[in-house]
């Protein structure tokens, strides 16, 4: 199997980035695409924590993340290797996770909010897809999953988002965002807004890529 295409795809919290990824992965096969998350990278911590302590830790921070297993796994898929790796649940007591089992593919997808910093990550990456969406859209976004899918209370969100999310954001992501091929802001609330540029991207890949 030749090396794949790998397509890097970055976005701040609450900017859309599993609806985009969503949408494009239907465009393709199990057999032809990949996912890798840095979300499953996280070092576990909260079993050492009280409630307390898990609210005011940082997990917007590169060093949250066990960026040499990401890598490494990463290198192993694009070397030909399955790789199986136990599901991130964001400290939530009630998901129980699965292990994820990974197939290399002839397009591989590297998504997450570190992946330009990591720079190793950064420069194996073909395609390079920024997302990005208006603070006050982003804001709601994080405000309604939080509380829904992780059971955070109202003042936990803002207390993250305030010290946590947006300092990141601006100090680990957004100065990488020139050095994308694509840029897509997505404060639409219309799936097919979404949908359209994600067709438009699998068209091009498949004259490019899958031929």
């Amino acid at each position: 199997m030749n090396n794949p295409f790998i397509i890097g795809i970055a976005g701040g919290s609450g900017s859309g980035k599993t609806f985009f990824l969503k949408c494009f992965l239907e465009h393709f096969t199990e057999s032809e695409v990949c996912l890798v998350s840095q979300d499953d990278y996280y070092i576990p911590v909260a079993h050492n924590m009280t409630k307390e302590e898990n609210m005011r830790y940082n997990f917007d921070l590169p060093s949250t993340i066990d960026h040499e297993h990401f890598e490494d796994d990463i290198n192993r898929l694009i070397n030909g290797e399955t790789i199986v790796k136990k599901e991130y649940t964001f400290n939530n007591p009630d998901v129980e996770p699965r292990m994820l089992e990974i197939n290399p593919a002839p397009i591989m997808i590297i998504e997450g909010l570190f992946i330009l910093h990591f720079r190793k990550i950064a420069s194996s990456l073909n395609l390079k897809i920024f997302i990005e969406a208006d603070n006050d859209i982003a804001l709601g976004r994080r405000i309604k999953r939080d509380r829904v899918e992780r059971g955070y209370s109202y003042d936990d969100v803002m207390y993250r988002w305030v010290n946590h999310v947006v300092p990141a954001y601006n100090e680990y992501l957004l100065p990488y965002k020139d050095e994308c091929h694509q840029v897509i802001t997505n404060n639409s609330h219309e799936a097919k807004d979404i949908i359209c540029v994600t067709e438009a991207i699998s068209k091009e890949l498949r004259k490019t890529v899958l031929i």
